[in-house]
């Protein structure tokens, strides 16, 4: 297994998890949503400052719901996937280092931002999925897979880590104050992100074949995409798990996105949040590899299951919550799981799907994930604003992992399997 995983280029595939587990932790789920209701958002209503932040994730989840079926498309008639995963990871780079500069109460101009970020980020992370097999065979696909979330939660933990730290004792690093430390510490997510994408680069293998110049590679895209939907269509298996994935991740999606806001939201402190946050990321690291071993155990499907079971009892338990310790016990539950769902159902999905096709058929994939965060934070911030209730905001999410886990039950694994290896 050992060999397997410091392989140079499943090792360096895996480390774009580490580069780009930095956005997603502290962008998606840590400092940005406080800095946003805080700062940006100084003198507006708790509810308000939700929904601004659930229209931000919208919007850029709307975008890549339209574009990631094409770009996948584009990707693989023009060999570009790996082109394509540099683009938009610059995109999200430039960014979130441009936030350092944005002045406090202008929310409009952070979101925008913000939006633009998190676009970069989920673009670049279709073409960083379908890369999976190049660089792996599909009798590994789960490890390798639980490996990349793995090495994800540990470095986007380390930098997070860095980043309290800063924001609690501004004085050690020189800064003025807490904000002038947080702006700072978008800079660090640009420069971290850029550095630890530098070993797929240069050691990840690029597609191989004719690279068509862009008009040709458009063209043939968009060919290309309406053969895919053929092919979905056909492939039964595949568009059952699709629609399965949509609903479930949504609420995995949501729980990360909004959970420090539903904590403020119920009168918790933001410090306490962010400790809880960072216990996560910490407990995330070895269960994720461990759930890509109970993977090639039990079965992807069966290792999602479980976790979509905890997610429904935990989801249950925030609506009763009223502690900041049940607060952290949360935080370890959901550490336990969270990287399980999401690394097991791309190796699920790889299997699935034809690999010399892995660009369109994950950019379908991800246009369901994101479309997913679409409607997440838009139904939790809604219920937020229209119930007065952020406690029902969060009960909403339940009705997400049941009926996703219940048509994740349909699935016929072994059947996609053979259908995929047919097509």
């Amino acid at each position: 297994m050992w060999k397997l995983l410091t392989e140079k280029k499943v090792l360096s595939w895996a480390l774009y998890d580490w580069a780009n587990s930095a956005f997603a932790t502290v962008m998606l789920a840590g400092l940005f949503p406080v800095f946003f209701k805080q700062y940006w958002s100084a003198g507006q209503a708790a509810t308000t400052s939700t929904f601004h932040l659930g229209v931000a994730n919208s919007v850029a989840g709307i975008v890549i719901v339209l574009l990631a079926p094409i770009l996948g498309a584009i990707a693989d008639a023009g060999q570009a996937r790996k082109r394509l995963l540099l683009s938009f990871a610059a995109l999200g780079m430039i960014m979130t280092a441009a936030l350092y500069g944005v002045e406090k109460g202008a929310w409009l101009a952070a979101a925008v931002l913000y939006a633009l970020g998190v676009i970069g980020f989920m673009g670049s992370v279709i073409f960083y999925d379908a890369l999976i097999v190049k660089v792996t065979r599909p009798e590994h696909y789960d490890l390798v897979s639980g490996y990349g979330f793995s090495l994800g939660y540990l470095g986007g933990g380390l930098l997070f880590t860095l980043d309290v730290l800063m924001t609690l004792y501004p004085t050690w690093f020189g800064f003025t104050d807490a904000s002038e430390a947080v702006r700072f510490a978008f800079i660090t997510v640009a420069i971290w992100w850029a550095l630890f994408t530098l070993p797929l680069a240069f050691n990840v293998p690029a597609d191989e074949g004719l690279r068509l110049p862009v008009f040709k590679a458009v063209r043939g895209g968009f060919r290309q995409l309406r053969n895919t939907f053929a092919e979905i269509r056909r492939l039964k298996v595949v568009s059952l798990f699709l629609v399965a994935y949509w609903l479930y991740i949504d609420g995995v999606d949501t729980v990360v996105r909004m959970a420090v806001d539903y904590g403020m939201s119920i009168g918790f402190d933001s410090n306490d949040l962010i400790v809880a946050l960072l216990i996560t990321q910490f407990v995330g690291f070895p269960s994720a590899l461990l759930f890509g071993i109970l993977g090639n155990r039990i079965g992807a499907k069966a290792g999602i299951l479980i976790a979509l079971c905890v997610y429904f009892i935990v989801t249950t338990w925030a609506y009763f919550m009223q502690e900041v310790y049940e607060f952290y016990l949360l935080a370890v539950v959901i550490g336990l799981v969270q990287g399980g769902v999401q690394s097991l159902s791309r190796s699920l999905y790889a299997r699935i799907i034809p690999p010399e096709k892995s660009g369109e058929f994950f950019g379908f994939y991800n246009m369901m994930g994101k479309f997913a965060a679409v409607i997440g934070p838009v139904l939790m911030g809604s219920v937020a604003v229209l119930t007065d209730s952020s406690r029902l905001a969060i009960l909403s999410v339940t009705l997400l992992f049941l009926i996703g886990g219940i048509l994740l039950l349909m699935v016929d694994v072994k059947e996609g399997e053979r259908m995929a290896r047919q097509l």
